[in-house]
């Protein structure tokens, strides 16, 4: 389990939130890049929702990336699939006609967001496949407008979250397509020409940046070259020095095969990243309820889908250890957020909605996880001229009292548990460490279901 760390660890991860400003010119080179403070309204929100959801939501088999598990590594349980299913001369693009999104609502999409009291949502905006699901000028007879929908589904679900919520909209976009001749191309000629990169790759961030305006642009596809061959740099000081969202946007370090967990905004290292220790930069774990797809699936059980129990140990791990969670759900083909993903969001926002004092704009403690209790998690929040410190329990006492390792406690202290009524008594058990009596209390007066959070005030190793 992660060890102490000192207040000055957490200083120095905090004074990368300082507001922007927009005097500086960022020059496009990683020196001058990283040295931008993140916005710090990325920090403070914790978490946010992901949504992939394509071409690849049609057959919805295996994962999102159906079209090269089929034709690229031709994996058996693809190919027989679509032996099985399809006509002979049945193509990958004869799928998007499919991707109907009839009972797209993205107001009804708005509101099961706001309700689960996440605080930013980013959408999958082109994956590998190429398909944009906007009506993109370098994406012709390959996009929402031209084929499928029939419809802008960037510009309405960034409309919707802009009207009726105050969440933050962001946009994941694939630098690479899988069997685009431009790339492909590019890849025969070991990556000295850019041609797929300044007539499909570049030309498509402007487009969304401009038109949709994120504060989010959540790049991906990058791990076959390195940076230099993506123009990286140069659309990042343009990003943050002359973009219309250029004081707010945040990015992550997907931006060439040499780049993550060195450069960028937030790091994200690798998909569901979890340090397991505090790192000394800001990073994001990005995962997705359906432990094996992040694309919809139609065949999911639901043992593959996280439970509430998961779900909230690992959200309470990655906010103590200085990160973001990233929740990830695949709509429908029909442009529905199917009824297990709308009940673990609502699920999340009711949790929140008791302990969201514990997650939101909280930093890590000089503990992270308790020294003699492995089911407990810390949080620590600023509080005039104090720190409040949150002990989250992943496990109810099965006794009268429960031990924590790292606090020191006084007469001054207070232990209280969020969204229940009355204060704690507790004993210390020496120089460090408290034991804390638990009263026997109703299950229905217990304030939630899945992991609790105990407000310890005034401790002397705050």
């Amino acid at each position: 389990m992660p060890g102490a760390y000192s207040g000055v660890f957490i200083f120095v991860l905090g004074s990368s939130f300082l507001t922007c400003s927009s005097a500086v010119r960022y020059e496009p080179n990683w020196n001058s890049l990283d040295s931008r403070p993140l916005p710090p309204w990325y920090d403070e929100s914790k978490i946010g929702i992901f949504l992939h959801w394509g071409v690849f939501s049609v057959p919805s088999f295996i994962n999102e990336w159906f079209w090269y598990e089929w034709q690229g590594s031709k994996t058996p349980s693809a190919v027989m699939f679509m032996e099985q299913n399809y006509k002979p001369d049945f193509t990958y693009g004869d799928f998007a006609p499919q991707f109907t999104a009839e009972f797209f609502d993205p107001y009804r999409w708005a509101d099961i967001f706001k309700s689960s009291l996440a605080r930013y949502v980013v959408l999958v905006t082109k994956h590998h496949e190429g398909f944009t699901n906007w009506p993109s000028k370098y994406s012709w007879n390959w996009n929402a407008m031209d084929v499928g929908p029939n419809r802008d589904l960037v510009g309405e679900l960034a409309a919707a979250i802009r009207e009726k919520t105050d969440i933050h909209f962001g946009v994941y976009h694939s630098l690479f397509e899988w069997f685009n001749p431009l790339f492909e191309e590019d890849q025969r000629n070991n990556f000295t020409t850019q041609n797929f990169v300044f007539t499909k790759t570049m030309p498509e961030l402007y487009e969304l940046v401009n038109t949709y305006k994120p504060e989010i642009v959540w790049s991906d596809g990058d791990w076959m070259v390195e940076d230099t061959y993506w123009n990286a740099t140069h659309f990042l000081a343009w990003l943050y020095n002359d973009s219309p969202v250029k004081d707010t946007v945040v990015v992550n370090d997907r931006w060439g095969s040499n780049i993550r967990c060195h450069h960028g905004g937030f790091w994200n290292c690798d998909d569901r990243f979890v340090p397991g220790h505090l790192i000394p930069h800001k990073w994001e774990n990005s995962m997705t309820l359906d432990k094996y797809s992040w694309g919809y699936r139609r065949n999911a059980r639901l043992s593959d889908i996280y439970s509430m129990d998961e779900f909230i140990a690992l959200l309470v791990k990655t906010v103590s250890l200085g990160g973001n969670i990233l929740v990830n759900v695949g709509p429908t083909k029909d442009g529905m957020i199917s009824p297990i993903y709308e009940e673990r969001l609502t699920q999340m926002g009711e949790w929140l909605g008791v302990n969201g004092d514990a997650i939101f704009g909280t930093q890590p403690w000089k503990y992270q996880n308790d020294t003699v209790n492995s089911n407990v998690w810390y949080t620590a929040k600023k509080a005039n001229a104090s720190t409040v410190v949150y002990a989250i329990i992943l496990k109810w006492p099965s006794t009268s009292t429960m031990m924590l390792g790292a606090p020191s406690v006084s007469s001054k202290t207070k232990i209280s548990l969020l969204g229940y009524n009355g204060a704690f008594t507790f004993t210390s058990t020496g120089t460090q460490g408290v034991a804390i009596d638990i009263p026997p209390i109703p299950f229905y007066q217990m304030p939630c279901q899945w992991g609790w959070a105990f407000q310890l005030d005034n401790l002397n190793n705050q």
